[in-house]
């Protein structure tokens, strides 16, 4: 990056610009298993105008760009690039309106998931996707991720109304709208959503809400087997319960999630997380239509989390699962596998995961979200040992192909990134052209994230 443009990015930001090694450290990779990358320098935006302007500028003198929210990503999508910038959003974080009466809001890039709840609380409504990361939505829109309420409301495609994003060029363009339905050209919004900022930076996001349940449920229930915990959810979802969460530990999890979050009560076997929303007469139909299906599979009776403390200590438990692997080993790291199949396909597929774990030697902790056929296999390793990290990746090679077999895809809400490039060409070949021309129209220079879900040359 030459002074030239140095000196213009430092006149524009009036000193939100680094070039500090601490600073691009600190904004260098995500959660994920890649060593950092530090970009030449850091910018830190406040508004659309100062992002049009800044890829406007890298535009003009081809410097790539990474954007960067809250670095929660797991497959490198946020990893630094040597020649470039990476521009943080994490200075654009208001919320900017909220219309509780159509159940809609619109909020900035860096506005995390709990943020907008807690702003939310006195409303009645709340925004229901979850990956379990305090998450920044502008991230979450980049990759078009879900978690573990998905199966009752969808993930970020079925949320988001409409987007603000600014194109390489400096281009701002608002896509979609507050209207529940639109025919009105393109769906220019859902080809942003899991983009990775490949194609331009998100910086708004127009989002539905939801009404907060009547009642809201949570119980746990033991398995003898994972195959039989996994069978039970396959079987409520096949059987039209309408229920809000159902999320599955194995054994070797739930062992590590007692020790980690001080769970008591709580047996170290395979295990399943429920959460029933609506009203409470509803809920009580469709609890004793689960407790049958969990009896049927030799399911323990149900545990209830009799208050809303103790509620939160289950599901806070369920989202500090990555934290509580990556404890294990001092200066560890954690591989998380992220395949989606069809509901009628995820016990084959579980009990294979767990069958190849056995025959590659790798430990694996296990959890999923059951109601969408999507899990994930969180392997620890020690960076220092290449060998086990190579252990790691042939699993999930053998892993990607047995979900492919099975009409799965190689990942159902975490992206591409850098991890998963070579995987993505078995799922889409005939796709990537697609995608490349895409690329190329909208970004010729190619500055934007280069190199992440496909490498353009």
């Amino acid at each position: 990056m030459n002074e030239q443009v140095q000196a213009e990015l430092k006149k524009m930001l009036n000193g939100r610009f680094s070039t500090s090694e601490s600073a691009r450290a600190n904004y260098a990779r995500g959660e994920d298993t890649y060593d950092p990358v530090l970009s030449q320098a850091v910018v830190f935006p406040e508004t659309n105008e100062e992002v049009s302007k800044i890829l406007k500028l890298c535009n003009e003198h081809k410097i790539p760009v990474v954007p960067f929210g809250t670095g929660t990503s797991l497959e490198g999508n946020v990893v630094g690039n040597k020649n470039g910038i990476t521009i943080c959003l994490e200075k654009m974080n208001k919320i900017l309106n909220v219309n509780v009466e159509d159940f809609d809001c619109r909020v900035q890039a860096c506005v995390t998931r709990e943020q907008l709840n807690e702003f939310l609380r006195e409303d009645g409504v709340f925004f229901p996707i979850d990956p379990g990361a305090n998450a920044a939505l502008g991230g979450m829109a980049s990759t078009s991720a879900s978690g573990t309420m998905a199966v009752k409301y969808g993930t970020m495609k079925t949320v988001i109304s409409g987007l603000t994003v600014v194109l390489p060029n400096g281009d701002i363009i608002k896509t979609g709208g507050r209207t529940k339905k639109t025919s009105a050209g393109y769906n220019l919004t859902n080809l942003f959503i899991g983009s990775e900022g490949t194609l331009g930076i998100i910086t708004e996001v127009h989002l539905r809400l939801s009404p907060i349940p009547e009642s809201i449920m949570s119980a746990v229930c033991h398995f003898p087997t994972l195959e039989d915990a996994v069978m039970t959810a396959q079987q409520v979802i096949q059987y039209g319960v309408p229920i809000a969460r159902i999320e599955m530990l194995n054994k070797e999890q739930m062992g590590i999630s007692i020790n980690y979050s001080k769970l008591k009560d709580i047996q170290a076997v395979p295990t399943l997380f429920f959460e029933f929303h609506g009203s409470e007469t509803s809920n009580n139909e469709n609890i004793k239509i689960v407790e049958e299906i969990s009896k049927d599979n030799k399911g323990s009776s149900f545990k209830w989390a009799k208050d809303l403390e103790e509620r939160n200590k289950i599901w806070k438990a369920r989202w500090d699962v990555y934290y509580s692997v990556k404890a294990l080993i001092n200066n560890g790291r954690v591989y998380s596998t992220d395949v989606c199949v069809p509901i009628s396909k995820i016990t084959e597929c579980v009990k294979f995961a767990e069958e190849q774990a056995e025959k590659f030697g790798v430990r694996a902790p296990m959890v999923g979200h059951m109601g969408d056929g999507n899990f994930h296999v969180i392997l620890p390793f020690d960076p220092e040992k290449k060998e086990s990290y190579n252990k790691i990746r042939s699993f999930n090679d053998t892993l990607i192909k047995k979900s492919l077999e099975l009409n799965g895809t190689i990942t159902g809400e975490h992206g591409v990134g850098l991890h998963k490039k070579e995987y993505l060409l078995e799922q889409h070949p005939d796709n990537i052209p697609v995608m490349k021309s895409i690329k190329r129209t909208l970004d010729p220079n190619n500055i934007m994230n280069p190199g992440k879900i496909f490498d353009l040359n």
